[in-house]
């Protein structure tokens, strides 16, 4: 994420050893001196704008509306506003957390990729210690919160959702090109966030048929953008599936998967929510609503090209929330 006029780099890092090409700037900014808050806060008005980065605040949003969906779904009319307002705060919390710790652990390789070299770590805005402070604050807080005024399940799947992220994803994106798939299930699990705090069943199907969408849609959206940035990806050492197989049949092949299964998941959700000509009208706008990420992971597959692969991504960001709508729809018809 690019930031306009970036302000003068606060040095508040401490040492570490160099690994990647490019981080020895950014190490030797780590061994300035600390600053107290208040001075920090008159030398660099960023700063508030530098910690919402540092969460991966477009993430964090897309989980917020996926949780709060699943809520709807769950409880429909009957969900009360004060129980979302809950489930919401403490995904909030939990989900910034796992981010910040996501940069944290990527600091130095974010410094080998342009899209990334300019996120507070490694241009040497925040320091590592505040930033694990920062984490940990989040983390604990919003796993309380969610225990607290959600119930346990929600806390669980908080948990699950900041475990699998920053431990096992995270670590499996210099390792194996799998890191999609295991990326792709911590960033559906918060849907079991919103779905049990609304009252739906752990082991209900519905719940984890929304799991299931999140998870289906994640492949063509990722691999669309490890597709366009497959060369700073490979050079940063991130094993993504067109680092491994630079042809694009693997990719190719995981997004049509994806959109199709994405679809018939949809579908299958509509009609367990909606009843009569209501499900029946609300699954064909689900499958108009669907159609173009199909047709446009189709045309990545033959094409493979950059346009076609920014295309696909643009239509899963289009489809995403039109099929969130959708569901919404059937939860209250």
């Amino acid at each position: 994420m690019s930031l306009a006029a970036p302000s003068p780099p606060i040095r508040l890092h401490a040492n570490a050893d160099t690994s990647v090409v490019g981080v020895d700037s950014v190490l030797q900014r780590e061994s300035s001196a600390t600053r107290d808050e208040e001075a920090v806060a008159k030398a660099h008005p960023g700063l508030l704008r530098d910690l919402i980065v540092l969460t991966k605040p477009r993430i964090v949003i897309m989980v917020l509306v996926t949780t709060g969906v699943a809520a709807v779904v769950a409880a429909g009319w009957q969900l009360s506003p004060l129980v979302l307002l809950h489930a919401l705060l403490g995904t909030a919390a939990v989900g910034a957390s796992a981010g910040t710790m996501n940069q944290i652990w990527e600091r130095r390789l974010d410094c080998g990729m342009k899209r990334t070299r300019s996120r507070p770590l490694p241009a040497g805005r925040i320091t590592l210690f505040w930033a694990v402070v920062y984490c940990g604050v989040l983390g604990i807080t919003g796993t309380a919160y969610l225990s607290w005024f959600s119930g346990p399940a929600p806390a669980f799947f908080g948990i699950a959702t900041w475990l699998t992220y920053v431990l096992i994803y995270t670590p499996m994106k210099t390792r194996t090109s799998w890191n999609t798939t295991v990326g792709a299930v911590s960033g559906a699990l918060p849907m079991m966030i919103g779905y049990t705090a609304a009252g739906g069943d752990v082991l209900g199907i519905r719940g984890w048929l929304l799991v299931a969408v999140l998870v289906a849609w994640q492949y063509p959206h990722f691999m669309a953008i490890a597709w366009m940035y497959r060369r700073e990806y490979g050079e940063a050492g991130f094993l993504m599936t067109p680092v491994v197989e630079p042809t694009g049949r693997s990719a190719a092949a995981q997004s049509v998967v994806g959109a199709f299964a994405l679809l018939a998941v949809l579908v299958a959700l509509v009609w367990m929510t909606a009843s009569g000509w209501s499900a029946v009208g609300l699954s064909l706008l689900m499958v108009a609503v669907s159609f173009g990420l199909v047709r446009d992971s189709i045309r990545f597959a033959y094409l493979k090209t950059d346009a076609s692969a920014r295309r696909m991504m643009f239509a899963s960001l289009l489809q995403l929330p039109s099929a969130m709508i959708v569901l919404v729809i059937a939860a209250l018809v």
